[in-house]
Parts: C-alpha cells; sequence; structure tokens
C-alpha cells in the first residue's frame, strides 16, 4: 500500500503512551491483542511501566513514534502534541476532555481546541475527548479501556464520534468481524471520514460503517463514497439527529418539509451511503456486506419450516423495498420432488418439518430455492439452547445450506428470530462458510434493503459532485411575490401574466388591462391565505378594488395576475438551506396536499432531470399527472423540465439565496404547460 498521511497512526510499529492509569491501560490492551512492536511509556517520576522503561519526555524517546496515546489534562495535551509534532510523530489520540464540547462550562474550552490544531500542525491528531482506535488486524491499540473485540484476518472497519458507542458495538455477540473500531470525537482536525478514508486502503478491510452525529466536512464524505465506489467496499450509515427544523421553518412549506434529517437522507442516498436506523441494523448490514456485498437486486427468498415465520417475514417487508418474488416455474419441480405434495410452494415458503434433519433433501430443496435467481437466500432458524437441547439436525440444516451454496454460487443467510438464538460461534462459523448469520427479522430485511439500495446505486452513473457553495454575509432580505416571479420568470418558468399596483384603483386599472378573472395579492405579506391577503376569481373592476380597500392594512402594494385555468395537479419545488449541508432542493404535492399527504422527496444538489423523473415518479400526486382514473393529464417531462430550471436558479444563486417555495406550481391538463403561481425567494443582501 502507497503511504498517507494516517498510516503510521492506524498502523504503527511504535507507540508512545503519555499520563498514568490511561497510558498503563494502553499498554495491557496491547500486550492482550499480541501487539509486537515497541512500545515506550513516558512519565515524569516512573522509570518502568509494566516491564517497559519509561522516559521522561518526547525529546527522550529512542525515535519518532508513529502513535502516540496522550491521557493527560488538557493544558498539558497541547504542549505534548506540539512536542510530538517537531519531533516528526506519525500522530496522536488526544484523549482529554474540556475542549470545544465543554463550551458551557468552560469558557475557554474553543480556543483551547484551536490551539491544540496549531499545535499539531501538520501531524494528525484524532479527537480531543474521545478514546482513541483499535486495529484488530495487527493487534495495534491506542485505547485506554476494556474492549471485546478479537484479532482478525480481514473484517469491517466502524467508526463513532462516540467512545461509548464504541464500547458497546465492540461488545457485540453476533459474529461480526471488526477490523478497526475507532472514535473522532471532537473532530477538530482529523473527522470521521478522514479516518475512514485511511482505513478504506486496507485490503483487509471489507466494509465501513459510520456513527455520525455531525457531518462535519462534507466534501470529505463525498471523496469517501467515490474510493468506496472504485474500490467496492460499501459503506453503510447510522445517522442520529432527527431534530425539527429551525426557526426559518416557519416561513415556508419547503423549510418545514426539508428538515435536516431529511437533507441528510437524500445526501447520504446521492453519495450510495447505505442508511440504517438503529445500531443492531447497523451490525445486520455489515454482516451482509462483509459476506455479500451490495445486492444485484431486490429480490429475495426465504424459507422455513414454520407458516408463522413465513408470515413474519412477509410482513416485516411491508414498506420496505425488498421484493419476496414468487417462485419460477422452473424452480417449482425440483422444489415439488424434494418436500413432497403437502407443502405450499410460494415465496416465503413454509416447508413444514418432512425434511428436517435429512441432509439430501434439505439440500436439494434449498438449491432449489437458490436457483431462482434472488438476490439474497434467507433460511430462517433458530438455534436451541446448548445447555439443555441437542442441536444435531439444526446443524444438519447447516450443512445443507453450505452444501446449496457451493451448488450454485448464491446468496445466502441463516435468519434467528431472536438473536439469543445466533450462538457466536455458530454466527463465526456461517461467515466463514460463506454465509451471512442474521439476528432479528426486521433488522435482517433492513439490512437486504440497504445492501441493494448500494448496489442500485453504484450501477448507476457515478452521482455530479455536490453543490459546495457557501452563504454569503449579509442580511436576509425577502423579495416581494413580484420581485420573486420576475426572477424565476428569467430562469425559464411560466408565470401568470400579471402587473404590481401601488393603491386599489391603480389595481382596479391593472386588472382591467389583463382581462377578467384575476386573482389579487396584498405584497410583503409571506402567510397571504391566513391573513386575508389573497382573493381568487375577481370578475369585475368593483371586486378588485374592494379586495384591495380590505387588504390595504397590511399591504404594501399589491400584485394583480389573471387566474390560472384548473389545474390537474399542484406541486411544491423548493430549496431551503441546511446549516451543515447547504441547499437541497423539495420536490412533492402542493397546494393543500402540502399538510395533507406529506407528498414530498429531497435531492441533493445540482440534480439532472433523470434525477428529477425519477423522484417524481415515486410521488403520490404523479398518479393525477398522468391521469387519476381517465382524468386529465400532463407530461411528466414536463414538469421535470421546469423543477429542473427552478434547481438551475438555485444553483446559480447559490452563495446568496438562503430559500426558495414554489408553491403551487401548477399542472395544466393537456400539455398546456406548468404555471408558477406563488413562489417565496428569501437571500442574503
Amino acid at each position: 500500500m502507497t503511504q498517507r498521511p494516517l498510516d503510521r497512526l492506524i498502523r504503527p510499529q511504535t507507540i508512545a503512551v503519555f499520563g498514568g492509569r490511561e497510558a498503563r491501560r494502553v499498554i495491557e490492551q496491547c500486550d492482550r491483542m499480541g501487539f509486537v512492536g515497541e512500545i515506550w511509556p513516558v512519565h515524569p517520576t516512573l522509570d518502568a511501566v509494566l516491564g517497559r522503561r519509561c522516559y521522561r519526555s518526547v525529546g527522550e524517546l529512542p525515535t519518532a513514534p508513529d502513535a502516540a496515546f496522550v491521557g493527560v489534562n488538557r493544558m498539558l495535551t497541547i504542549d505534548i502534541v506540539r512536542a510530538l509534532s517537531d519531533r516528526g510523530a506519525g500522530g496522536a489520540v488526544c484523549y482529554a476532555s474540556g475542549f470545544s464540547e465543554a463550551v458551557a462550562e468552560l469558557a475557554d474550552g474553543e480556543d483551547l481546541q484551536r490551539s491544540l490544531v496549531e499545535a499539531a500542525g501538520p501531524m494528525p491528531i484524532v479527537g480531543p475527548n474521545c478514546y482513541g482506535l483499535i486495529n484488530g488486524l495487527d493487534g495495534a491499540l491506542l485505547w485506554p479501556d476494556q474492549h471485546g473485540m478479537v484479532r482478525v484476518e480481514r473484517g469491517v472497519a466502524i467508526l463513532t464520534q462516540s467512545s461509548n458507542i464504541a464500547i458497546n458495538l465492540s461488545m457485540q455477540k453476533r459474529g461480526l468481524p471488526i477490523s478497526y473500531l475507532m472514535t473522532a470525537g471532537n473532530q477538530a482536525q482529523t473527522g470521521l471520514s478522514d479516518l475512514a478514508l485511511a482505513v478504506l486502503e486496507d485490503p483487509r478491510v471489507t466494509a465501513i460503517g459510520l456513527h455520525i452525529e455531525g457531518f462535519g466536512n462534507v466534501q470529505t464524505l463525498q471523496k469517501l463514497a467515490m474510493r468506496a465506489r472504485e474500490l467496492r467496499k460499501p459503506v453503510v450509515a447510522l445517522k442520529v439527529g432527527k431534530s425539527e427544523q429551525a426557526q426559518r421553518a416557519a416561513v415556508s412549506h419547503t423549510a418545514s418539509l426539508a428538515g435536516s434529517d431529511a437533507v441528510a437522507d437524500a445526501v447520504l442516498a446521492r453519495l450510495g451511503i447505505g442508511r440504517v436506523a438503529t445500531l443492531p441494523e447497523l451490525i445486520e448490514t455489515l454482516k451482509l456486506l462483509h459476506v455479500t456485498g451490495p445486492l444485484a437486486s431486490s429480490a429475495i427468498s426465504s424459507m422455513s419450516c414454520s407458516g408463522g415465520e413465513a408470515s413474519l417475514l412477509a410482513d416485516a417487508a411491508t414498506g420496505r423495498a425488498v421484493d419476496f418474488r414468487a417462485l419460477k416455474s422452473e424452480q417449482l419441480p425440483a422444489l415439488r420432488r424434494s418436500l413432497g405434495e403437502m407443502v405450499a410452494l410460494s415465496n416465503p415458503l413454509d416447508y413444514h418439518t418432512f425434511v428436517w434433519g435429512d441432509l439430501s433433501r434439505q439440500t436439494e430443496a434449498f438449491a432449489a430455492m437458490f436457483e431462482g435467481d434472488y438476490a439474497l437466500n434467507l433460511i430462517v432458524l433458530d438455534f436451541p439452547r446448548d445447555d439443555r437441547c441437542d442441536g444435531a439436525d439444526w446443524m444438519t440444516t447447516i450443512a445443507a445450506v453450505a452444501a446449496a451454496v457451493k451448488r450454485t454460487g448464491a446468496h445466502a443467510g441463516i435468519l434467528a428470530t431472536l438473536p439469543e438464538n445466533m450462538p457466536e460461534t455458530i454466527a463465526m462459523q456461517l461467515i466463514g462458510d460463506g454465509i451471512a448469520p442474521f439476528c432479528g427479522i426486521s433488522e435482517t430485511i433492513a439490512a437486504a434493503e440497504v445492501a441493494s439500495r448500494i448496489g442500485t446505486a453504484w450501477r448507476a452513473r457515478p452521482p455530479l459532485p455536490l453543490l459546495d457553495i457557501p452563504s454569503a454575509a449579509g442580511d436576509i432580505e425577502t423579495l416581494s411575490e413580484a420581485a420573486a416571479k420576475a426572477e424565476l420568470s428569467a430562469a425559464g418558468l411560466t408565470i401568470p401574466q400579471g402587473a404590481t399596483a401601488s393603491n386599489p384603483n391603480d389595481a382596479a386599472d391593472q386588472a382591467q388591462r389583463l382581462g377578467f378573472p384575476v386573482a389579487l395579492k396584498a405584497l410583503g405579506v409571506e402567510h397571504k391565505s391566513e391573513m386575508g391577503a389573497v382573493a381568487l376569481n375577481l370578475w369585475d373592476v368593483q371586486a378588485v378594488r374592494s379586495a384591495a380597500e380590505r387588504m390595504a392594512s397590511v399591504a404594501s402594494g399589491y400584485l394583480v395576475e389573471r387566474m390560472i385555468e384548473r389545474p390537474i395537479a399542484e406541486l411544491i419545488v423548493g430549496a431551503v438551506r441546511d446549516p451543515a449541508l447547504g441547499l437541497a432542493l423539495t420536490v412533492g404535492a402542493g397546494g393543500i396536499l402540502v399538510e395533507l399527504l406529506e407528498d414530498s422527496i429531497i435531492l441533493a444538489l445540482p440534480v439532472t432531470k433523470e434525477d428529477v423523473l425519477e423522484a417524481i415518479s415515486r410521488l403520490k400526486v404523479r398518479k393525477l399527472i398522468e391521469g387519476y382514473r381517465g382524468g386529465a393529464k400532463s407530461d411528466l417531462g414536463i414538469v421535470a423540465d421546469a423543477v429542473v430550471s427552478a434547481a438551475e436558479y438555485v444553483v446559480k444563486n447559490a452563495a446568496r439565496l438562503e430559500e426558495l417555495d414554489i408553491n403551487p406550481l401548477m399542472v395544466l391538463p393537456e400539455n398546456r404547460g406548468v404555471v408558477a403561481a406563488d413562489a417565496l425567494i428569501r437571500r442574503r443582501r
């Protein structure tokens, strides 16, 4: 492997440890894992630690260490890091807390963190406020506590900001082989994605799992996703923090729909990074990816000797993007021959107990199912307690699955419905045989869905680079509806024929010039309907004048527009700036359906027309556009063109734009176009 900046830190030959109790524990853990390199304790008063000579300072060390664990207070940490950097060390883990995470308690926390980064200079540092890392491939640890890992020859890497989450994951008994376990703490200098990029290059790493609290540098995450795709090593993330949208959510529907979690979902999907919801899902998905890699499709099969289990599998797939596809006709003769006449052939399949304990017939039945071209074949099998029961017949089933896998080359997994019914020793044996050991029905279905989506993303063209234009400085201004529509018209969107007016008489004159019926709107009002600042279907001059007089107390002016013909569908299209991830596009059912249907999709920017068409095809409102129950229809391509024009406006104005809300975007019948009936733009001055 080519030497990279973090290589010495994560795969060290020499380790220096600084501090008392925590440093001693690092040495203990390295010894337990069989680290064969040199360990150099550094302490101002001790002569030896665990049989190793103790040095007084960085300057006394035999040479610059590859890695250092700095387990001293926050002030001393900065001095030691500076000395290590000056000496040419490969990197350091900073254990101490009291930096930026403690701003509320310690006023100097952020200043100290900046000083720490400055002291490190070009030397990589992990943390502060973290436990560090465990290299289970080489037995090298910068880790001051117990853990549950063992040495492995290959496995997945797991990275998290939380040291306690890392400890918990290390204690799993589900058979997941973990090659690296890393914590990033405050990510003062080196983030999760930086660490993941480093371990990704290790040929012994099969997949990456991320537990993300904050995204940090999104461009590094994008780089990670692209490199993972090149190396065919999938990445799956557990992104926490489904927080409510910021205060600006009250301004528009776009803002309320595009909460930070929805934007995170869009970004991860764009990058081809799988997303899970829980730690058990993370473990089960990583096991599947370790054994099979991304799946070739969403088609899966299931066999069990219980109808109850078959029903549970089928129910768990409801709402998930997995497909218990029907059996192929060519599978039926072999299944019937091996299972007999009393078994109903279906998927999921209850094979009863007629072949239980019969290696030959089970192998025939499993192989017949596996030949159905499913991306993943599940065998439901809960193992008995080994302290009270005889599990010989269960081992026969394992042998039959292994034989069927060998015969067909298909991907298979053995699924225990209860996690405690999958013994760790069995799980490890299955992985060795190329069979995924699963714990829990819902977690297994989630894993299959995620692995399938990663496979789909990898088969598609590489995604466009994410929009990376930070917000400009300056106060935020809200354009009038007239000004907003003028900008959108210049960007290629169709707007209603209209004119502005300064007073009720002027509004009446403009209406007569435009031709009736018209709509009248008060300018300078954000929530027009709630404020009585909009009037529709006005058919004469007096109606316009009277409506304008009623709005006079809230209006800074008026917008008069020709009424738009009745649309077949109303959409919402907009963009809002997420504090961490920037601008993202929202497309969904608009008008009053925004609240009723909750039918919207968030897309990372920029987008192509193909991206927009695929998104619209997933909306419920698509049925209206295509002519629901024989009704009038339009063309999805025309709608997509309008959405792309809005997206291009957002990208072009990304430095200043804070929010765009087009609601409703009216889809007219018989391909007569798409009209932006209302618009809001907020931007930096």
